[in-house]
Parts: C-alpha cells; structure tokens; sequence
C-alpha cells in the first residue's frame, strides 16, 4: 500500500487543475465535501460527479493510489488528521469565496443524497394517517426540533386539521393520553434519544394513537413509531443537529404538507386561497397596513 503523502486534501486542491476535466469534477466533488466522499460507493460517487466508474479508478491512480480503497483510507486518515471542525468540508487555508462554495455544495451533495434515501412509501403512509385524523399532536424536544414541529403544526392548521405542537414534557404525555386510536403523534428529533420524548411517544401508541417519527432511520425513536420519516444527512463536526438536518427536515415535512393537502383535495386549497385573502386585505404582513404606512416619511407617502 502507498505511504500517505503530507496532505492529500491538499494535493487534489494543488493538482486538479492538471487533471482531464472528468476527473476534475471528481477531484472538486471530494473537495467539496471529503468526509462523504469517504462514506460514499464508487457509484455514488460516479453519479454525483457525473462521470463513469472507471473515471473514479483513474482519478485514484492520478493521485498513485492503485485502488479506490487505498485512496478512500488515505483521504480518510488525512480529513481525521487535518480537518477543520467548523465544517466537515473546510480547510483552515480555505478562502471565504471557497468555504461558501464548499457549504453550499456540500449542502446540495446531502439534499441530493437524502432524495435518493427518502422511503416514499412511508411518507404516503403518514400522509393518509394525518388527513384521516381527529387530531395530529406535534412533539419535539430541542431548539431546532422544537421549530419543525411548530412549523409542522402551522401547516397542518392551514390545511383545516386539528393540530398542537408541544415541547414540554409534562404536556407531551397529557397528549399522549387523550390522543386516542384516531390520534396521531408526531414526534421529531434528528437524534432520536431523548428519553421523555421517547416516553410520550410509546404512551400515545399504548393508548392506540398512530406514532410518526421523523429521525435517523435505527434511532431508539425510530424503533417507538409505527411509521418512520428517516432524514439522514452527515454529521456535523460541531452541532448535534447541524444545518443540513435542518434542511432536510423542512423538506420532509414540504413533502408530507403536500401530500396531505393532495389527499384533502379542493376543500383544502380553497381554504389556504381564504387565508391568503384575508391576510391580503387586512394588511397581514403587507405594506398596506396601517403601522407600515405611519413608518413612512410624508415623500414616500406622497409617492403612494
């Protein structure tokens, strides 16, 4: 096996400019995001790339690696040894034009990711659970579950259905107990492990509440529910709950919103056009209302 040259992050940055443009765009794929990169098949990565198998073969042996697996191991020693833990994709000497790249990128990489991953079933599964329901109850436990939920909730209140979000645990297993058998929790936690969500979650299904959680797939909060909504997204080199699980989250609960709205039909549209209406003409978060209109100077005014 080959010796692992000093900073193999940083001869691909040095040396992809020497490279054919196929095996460019794979240098700039790994760059962009190196610790997935390590996680990821050669197909994968081919197909993130847009390249052919053999490309990622030729790509590793450019760098005298004999097999993608040398070089994985290689670059694998070198992001645990190197890394910059602000961002699993930056390098301390990154400019600022390069780390809002490598962000984005790495963002997009994982959204991407997470389309191919997402159980569409499931997702179908929970809407037809949730349009059918007396009452959706929202649970979360932590800041960024905690707004999910609350979103999750708005939403669903939009679309004409009886729904409440709770992040106090006291008030979780209250719901737990009055949900029902045409109840529906709704539990949210990207790390899954909090032990009085988990028990609010197990109650409201011993009480015959149908349990939906959006998580990790294999989370002990995973294991408590009857449907699974699973956003997996690499993890973060500081927060527990990065911002690329928050993204996919949000998208989540978009397509879920969506697809319980579908199986609604007309009533429910109709009522998000009376809402935007109504908003409308008493000057909702618009310039036309009245506090709005006294924060402007008499030009502007008179500009209409």
């Amino acid at each position: 096996m080959n010796t692992l040259p000093p900073r193999l992050l940083q001869r691909l940055k040095e040396q992809r400019g020497e490279l054919p443009d196929a095996q460019q765009r794979v240098v700039e794929l790994i760059l962009g995001d190196p610790q997935g990169a390590v996680g990821a098949t050669v197909e994968q990565l081919a197909q993130a790339a847009g390249v052919s198998m053999p490309t990622i073969v030729r790509t590793c042996r450019s760098f005298a690696y004999d097999s993608v697996r040398e070089f994985m191991l290689a670059l694998a020693q070198d992001v645990a040894l190197g890394g910059f833990y602000l961002h699993r994709s930056v390098q301390p000497d990154d400019t600022p034009a390069e780390i809002a790249g490598k962000i984005v990128r790495s963002a997009t990489a994982s959204m991407s990711a997470l389309e191919r991953k997402l159980d569409v079933a499931a997702l179908e599964r929970a809407a037809a659970a949730i349009a059918g329901a007396e009452r959706i109850d929202c649970y979360s436990s932590g800041a960024t579950s905690t707004f999910i939920a609350s979103d999750l909730q708005a939403r669903l209140f939009r679309l004409g259905l009886h729904s409440n979000a709770y992040f106090d645990a006291h008030q979780q297993l209250i719901s737990a107990c009055t949900l029902g058998a045409r109840g529906i929790a709704v539990a949210v936690s990207h790390v899954g492990r909090m032990p009085t969500l988990l028990e609010a979650t197990r109650f409201a299904r011993s009480q015959g509440a149908t349990a939906i959680a959006l998580t990790q797939p294999g989370t002990p909060l995973a294991r408590e529910a009857d449907i699974v909504l699973g956003a997996s997204v690499p993890e973060d080199a500081i927060l527990r709950v990065g911002t690329e699980a928050y993204i996919a989250h949000l998208l989540a609960i978009e397509i879920l919103t969506v697809l319980v709205g579908q199986r609604l039909g007309p009533k429910a549209v109709e009522r998000l056009r009376q809402f935007r209406q109504v908003l409308a003409e008493h000057g909702i978060d618009s310039e036309s209302h009245g506090a709005m209109t006294m924060s402007w100077s008499r030009a502007e005014r008179e500009q209409g």
